[in-house]
């Protein structure tokens, strides 16, 4: 089979499937995005530009169809070029949010798309105005609607899409629902496991840290309100104050991936240490910014509570891993959440807004871990049960990408050991 794969940052959410799918031997897989990448075997990866983005004053309703559209017709350029020389998809695998699937097929009408539905944007009901401390614009429904031409225009090219939550699929319109299968992207659960004798070294300590260690965590790709940074913040003072041997350690960018910018010099990590001032030990505090796979992977390793926040929207893949490695975490109980943990039996969910009540449960466990040793390992169960790529995940997605494919291009479906 000759698949074409689009994702401006893959491989994105097709890491797994795209390196399964290599390492068959058996596809010719090109992959188009924007972005440098290291050579992966079996891969041959090309990187697009966009064709045009929108003028420097862009009229607000208007300024991401036009960013997407430039980024449409980009991939289009792109796919001639490969057509010229030689290659042409029998199955298209990509991302509709940054509209790089929508002119596909006014060149190859024929060549069925598979697209990957994130997120619809919701001026109710998602990460807009959730928080009041945030409050939404008035323009908020206007802008948001119009960030849906995209997910609009799409709905009609795909052929088949796919949501990896119940959740995210529910932001679409019904009408989207009958086109859209939900099935996660998949967790490589055969890879992320507990470990007892997991240690980390901090410049700032004289010993590695150990499990022996009283560490919590927080994490998040960037530290701000939509993944509930904020509110952690505020639980850290009474967290610290009630346990005097803990450290927490503190993953993540000082950018903003998702909502409003800071207005502070050093984003809003600098107005919270701000806010929380003095009330807070910081020699018992480690930001650790952006760290490689590994690093995350052994620093929820070692922590005895993990904690994830999020307003309603995307689950991140870190609340999965952190399962999968059978972390104790408290999280916001926001209706993604729900989805994947089940409360006091798979983890712990907490009101968003109360950071009192997160503060109480993290040092509860923080305090008598032995009470909570049941979590970790159910967590893990849930997770390889309903989210493990090889056995969960690969045979649905393989099963749907066939519904697509002419007999004799179809994939030999695996039996959840591949």
């Amino acid at each position: 089979m000759n698949l074409l794969i689009v994702h401006q940052n893959f491989p994105g959410q097709y890491k797994h499937l795209a390196e399964w799918l290599a390492a068959s031997g058996a596809h010719r897989i090109v992959a188009l995005s924007q972005r440098e990448l290291p050579p992966i075997p079996g891969i041959a990866h090309i990187r697009y530009a966009p064709h045009k983005g929108p003028p420097k004053d862009p009229y607000p309703l208007s300024a991401y169809w036009e960013e997407c559209a430039g980024n449409g017709f980009g991939v289009v350029l792109a796919c001639q070029k490969l057509e010229s020389e030689g290659f042409r998809p029998d199955l298209i695998l990509g991302h509709v949010g940054w509209g790089e699937l929508t002119f596909l097929k006014q060149l190859w009408p024929d060549v069925p798309i598979l697209g990957f539905f994130e997120y619809f944007y919701l001026a109710k009901g998602g990460s807009v105005g959730f928080d009041p401390e945030f409050p939404a614009s008035e323009h908020a429904p206007y802008v948001m609607h119009a960030r849906n031409a995209v997910n609009f225009a799409n709905i009609q090219t795909v052929d088949l899409g796919q949501s990896p939550t119940f959740w995210q699929r529910d932001t679409f319109p019904a009408s989207f629902h009958d086109k859209i299968y939900v099935c996660h992207d998949g967790i490589r659960t055969d890879r992320l496991r507990p470990n007892r004798d997991v240690s980390l070294t901090l410049g700032r300590l004289d010993a590695p840290l150990t499990r022996a260690d009283e560490v919590f965590t927080f994490m998040a790709r960037n530290l701000e309100p939509t993944r509930g940074f904020h509110r952690f913040m505020r639980a850290l003072p009474a967290i610290l104050d009630a346990r005097p041997n803990a450290r927490a350690i503190v993953i993540g960018g000082n950018e903003v991936s998702y909502g409003r910018q800071s207005g502070t010099e050093g984003g809003y990590r600098a107005e919270m240490e701000r806010e929380v001032g003095d009330r807070v030990d910081w020699n018992r505090v480690h930001f650790v910014g952006r760290v490689p796979y590994e690093d995350f992977c052994r620093i929820i390793q070692l922590s005895r509570c993990h904690i994830y926040l999020t307003v309603p929207f995307v689950l991140s893949w870190s609340l999965l891993e952190a399962m999968a490695m059978e972390a104790t975490i408290v999280a916001s109980d926001v209706p993604p959440v729900r989805e994947a943990i089940e409360d006091e039996k798979t983890g712990f969910l907490v009101d968003f807004f109360d950071s009192d009540a997160l503060s109480e449960r993290v040092i509860q466990i923080l305090q008598n871990p032995a009470d909570f040793a049941h979590i970790g390992p159910a967590a893990r169960a849930s997770v390889v049960e309903r989210y493990d790529f090889r056995t969960a995940c690969l045979p649905e997605h393989v099963r749907r990408m066939n519904s697509l494919l002419p007999q004799r291009l179809r994939i030999p479906v695996p039996d959840g050991g591949a």
